[in-house]
Formats: structure tokens, C-alpha cells, sequence
């Protein structure tokens, strides 16, 4: 079955985190560098990456999401989509205040905190189903981690795209059967 509506993660895959890391670490009061390497071991270890606080032996700041970010090929990759008829989604790990950022530009937005589930559960990707109104099989998951992203949509019926970006995108491979991009340009060619 083709693929009728396309689903993106947030962090990473659409959105560029780095200031807002930067803007955490100084609030921390560690360096950027240093709260990276914390991010870093975090993904070698395969622990959550909000464990990085623990692993510092610092507090978690308050704060963190913008949506300021956009990373350059995103809203043009929607519009394509768009264009060629698809459905198009957003939903990650995120608080309900980013839903206000990105409802302007897609079909249908939801995050995890408005749900009361986080990816990689599947009761998420069940959900990302209902938000979609399409069979898995007809969903395109696009994000930036093969655990918390791309392996649990293809274990949900989807198809799992992972794009390289960002430390989780770099340092994970994607699982058999995935779809891989290097960029959001490369996505609406991938589908077709």
C-alpha cells in the first residue's frame, strides 16, 4: 500500500535543538560542550536523554522548547508533501506548548504530554494512527532516532523513515527495513 499521510518526530527531525541545549546547559550552569558529552554518553549508555542531568550531578533546568529553530529544508518539505496530496502530521516527545508552534503549518499536531504517552510506547504510535485517520501501513513516520522513532513506528505497521541529523541520527543506525535520508529534501522522493 502507498503511503497516504506522513508523520514527523519534532526535535531534530524538524526542529534545530541546539540553542535550546545551549540556553540549558548555561542555565545548569555546565558548558555546552560538556552537557553534549553528558548527551552523548546518555545515547551510548541507552538511557533516556533526560538522564544527562543525573549523570552531571546537576539539577534539571526549567525551560528548554522553542520553536525558533526550524531547520531550512522542513516547511519547504511540507509544502512538497502538501502538494503531492499527503496528509501531513507532527507529533514527538514534546510539552503541549509546542502544539501552538507547529498547528499552522500541518493537518494535525499532538504531543506526548497532551496525550499522556511518550515514544517509544506503542499506545504513542497508536495514537499517531488516530491523529493520521489512515492505517499504519499508509503512515510514513520520519524522525531523527531508530529507538525511540524509527523501530517503534515500523513495529506499529508503519513505514520508518530516519533522517541523520542531529547526535541521535548520527550515532544510531536505523533498523532493517527503514527508510534513510540525509535531509528533509530527500523525503517526498523517498516516498514516491
Amino acid at each position: 500500500m502507498a503511503v497516504e499521510a506522513v508523520v514527523f518526530d519534532v526535535g531534530e527531525t524538524l526542529v534545530d535543538e541546539s540553542s535550546a541545549w545551549a540556553a540549558l546547559a548555561g542555565r545548569a550552569g555546565v558548558t555546552p560542550f560538556t552537557l553534549m558529552a553528558g548527551v552523548g554518553a546518555t545515547i551510548a549508555l541507552e538511557r533516556r536523554h533526560d538522564e544527562v542531568w543525573g549523570l552531571l550531578g546537576v539539577e534539571p533546568p526549567a525551560g528548554g522548547w522553542q520553536m525558533d529553530d526550524w531547520y531550512p529544508d522542513a516547511l519547504p518539505c511540507i509544502a512538497r508533501l502538501r502538494a503531492a496530496g499527503y496528509g501531513v502530521f507532527a507529533s514527538g516527545n514534546t510539552p503541549a506548548s509546542v502544539e501552538d508552534g507547529l498547528r499552522p503549518h500541518f493537518d494535525g499536531v499532538a504531543s506526548s504530554e497532551r496525550w499522556g504517552v511518550e515514544k517509544p510506547d506503542p499506545a504513542f504510535f497508536a495514537r499517531v494512527v488516530e491523529l493520521a485517520g489512515v492505517p499504519a501501513e499508509r503512515i510514513a513516520y520520519v524522525g531523527d532516532r531508530s529507538d525511540n522513532d524509527v523501530s517503534p513506528a515500523i513495529a506499529a505497521g508503519m513505514v520508518g523513515v530516519h533522517i541523520r541529523r542531529g547526535p541521535w541520527g548520527h550515532l544510531q543506525e536505523p533498523p532493517a527495513g527503514a527508510i534513510r535520508i540525509g535531509s528533509l529534501d530527500e523525503l517526498p522522493g523517498a516516498l514516491a
